[in-house]
């Protein structure tokens, strides 16, 4: 069997339109076609999206740990930062390096090729002494001469070959070359800057013996005296530049792996540098979790008297601290919690019974006498202002143990005074007086615990529509970098200064004999003072008999900052006299 035999197919087509394979023994066998139908798409294409949406998966799951690691590891972000900074600056100076050293080595190269080319054209223009007066042979002949000697002298550029072109007026002899191919690779610049009588060096890419272009310096120069006054010679020398090439690739995977290896040996002393100073501070999380967790006793281990161990000794008495202050607050939280069972035990079952049945008696006051029905309404309002009282009794009990807490968060105060007058408009109405609001244009950020500043200004407003007789009240929201002031003015009946005094008293009326109207416990004052004093804010009032009051509460913007003054003044800057009511 021929080797075309053993190359050809096996199979083919028959005429039925089935193909045909070779059998071992049986001969060809005939396979039925394939049917027209095509083939459902369907799961490829289900196949191929159940890869692309595991791919974007696991790239959203990379990503996400990468970020997950960078905020919550301060190693990874050193090493990362560390790293990068590196890289960048060993790129720099290895680009800079390389780019000198490359510099360095083309200009040694150049200079050994011009000063070898010089050489060679002296001796270029002893041998092709009279070369004019000989025919096409022996010109031919002493080309190749000069070419072969000068190739044997050698020189420091290295390998090179020659070229040696006489040109007689417009015709040029068929050139002397030491390795063929060559000529035909001089640029045109090259040839024309020779032609016109200069030196010149040039870099090209010139084919090698198995015709694949490589980096070539290129140095062509005439042969002054060599021809007639007709003819020309000049003389090319063609310099590869394979062993630079080389060297400056072993210089390149030198300076690379030494930029590579210098990154990583900086990073690794960063991120060493880093957890010499993060483990201590590891260790005082670990050791704040745990007294977070209820485990009191846990101190750091103190080693030296460098800043570290400063730091765990500070902390240490930063625990002594909060040991004591916990146990003191656990005192008394047990103090409040036996409180608020008493008063739950002796006040709230007695009060949920008999208000259930004054319920029903308000309910069906209608079925009852007049007297009885007035009686059965006036329970129900009672019950529901001691309902009131209890839980201002069970406020101020917590101040009282200390264990009133704020909940700190950024909050429009402009707001929250919307939202107490908007809920006071309907009793400011039963009572005939005129809510009056002035805020800034824009908002003004607080960070308070909205519920007690609204449990203020609400207090506030309520005792103004209590004691303004009617007459206008006028709430205005003042704030400047550090502070935020809120006054309710109100035209009533006013306080003297004595009677100022004793305005935040619990249970403190100025006239034992007048009857509350708005309903108050008693304690609306005094928890408001409570509540700013709780933002280490201010409140304070002003008032003179038959001018009315103002009150101004003073809050900083920032929580835990201390207060220098206030943006409003206490003492209204206009003091009018109400106007007289028929």
């Amino acid at each position: 069997m021929s080797a075309t035999d053993q190359a050809r197919p096996t199979g083919g087509v028959d005429g039925a339109g089935g193909s045909t394979v070779a059998a071992p023994a049986g001969g060809p066998t005939t396979v039925p076609p394939r049917s027209g139908r095509p083939q459902d798409p369907r799961p490829l294409r289900r196949g191929l999206y159940r890869g692309v949406a595991h791919v974007r998966r696991g790239a959203r799951q990379a990503v996400a740990g990468a970020v997950s690691a960078w905020r919550s590891s301060l190693h990874v972000r050193i090493g990362a930062i560390t790293m990068v900074v590196a890289g960048t600056v060993v790129v720099i100076v290895s680009l800079v390096l390389f780019s000198q050293i490359r510099t360095q080595l083309l200009s040694v190269k150049e200079q050994a090729a011009v000063d070898q080319a010089q050489a060679g054209v002296v001796y270029a223009q002893t041998e092709v002494v009279g070369i004019a007066a000989g025919d096409a042979a022996s010109v031919r002949a002493t080309l190749d001469r000069t070419v072969q000697q000068l190739l044997t002298r050698g020189g420091s550029a290295g390998d090179f070959d020659v070229v040696m072109v006489y040109r007689t007026g417009d015709t040029e002899r068929p050139p002397a070359v030491s390795r063929p191919g060559i000529y035909p690779a001089l640029p045109e610049g090259l040839r024309a800057g020779v032609a016109g009588g200069a030196q010149y060096s040039q870099y090209a890419m010139v084919p090698n013996d198995a015709g694949q272009p490589h980096p070539t310096l290129l140095v062509g120069s005439p042969v002054p005296g060599g021809a007639s006054s007709v003819g020309r010679l000049e003389l090319y020398y063609a310099f590869p530049l394979d062993q630079e090439q080389e060297t400056l690739s072993l210089i390149r995977s030198t300076v690379a792996i030494s930029g590579i290896a210098l990154t990583l040996f900086v990073a690794g002393i960063g991120v060493l540098v880093t957890r010499l100073v993060v483990d201590p501070v590891r260790r005082a999380a670990g050791t704040a979790q745990r007294l977070a967790e209820g485990q009191l006793e846990e101190r750091m281990t103190v080693r030296g008297e460098d800043d570290l161990a400063r730091l765990a000794t500070s902390f240490n008495a930063m625990a002594d601290s909060l040991q004591r202050q916990i146990t003191q607050l656990e005192g008394l939280s047990q103090l409040q919690q036996r409180f608020t069972s008493d008063v739950s035990h002796e006040l709230r079952t007695p009060l949920t019974t008999v208000q259930m049945a004054a319920d029903v008696l308000h309910e069906s006051r209608g079925d009852f006498p007049p007297h009885v029905a007035r009686s059965a309404e006036l329970l129900h309002e009672e019950l529901d202002r001691f309902e009131r009282l209890l839980s201002d009794l069970l406020e101020i009990s917590r101040y009282d143990a200390g264990a009133a807490v704020l909940d700190w968060e950024p909050a429009d105060l402009g707001a929250i005074v919307g939202r107490v007058v908007e809920g006071m408009t309907s009793l400011a109405t039963r009572h005939g007086c005129e809510l009056t609001v002035t805020c800034p244009p824009g908002p003004v950020v607080a960070e308070v615990d909205a519920r007690r500043v609204e449990r203020i200004l609400r207090n506030l407003v309520g005792n103004a529509v209590e004691h303004g007789a009617g007459e206008p009240i006028e709430v205005t929201l003042v704030a400047n970098r550090s502070a935020a002031a809120v006054t309710v003015r109100d035209h009533g009946v006013g306080l003297s200064p004595a009677e100022a005094e004793h305005v935040f008293d619990r249970f403190w009326r100025a006239d034992p004999s007048r009857v509350r109207t708005v309903g108050g416990s008693g304690l609306g004052l005094s928890i408001s003072l409570e509540d700013a004093r709780l933002h280490g804010g201010w409140l304070q009032v002003w008032g003179q008999p038959g001018l009315g009051a103002q009150f101004r509460l003073t809050l900083p913007l920032t929580a835990g900052a201390d207060l220098t003054g206030s943006p409003l003044p206490l003492r209204p800057t206009i003091v009018r006299r109400p106007r007289v009511r028929p």
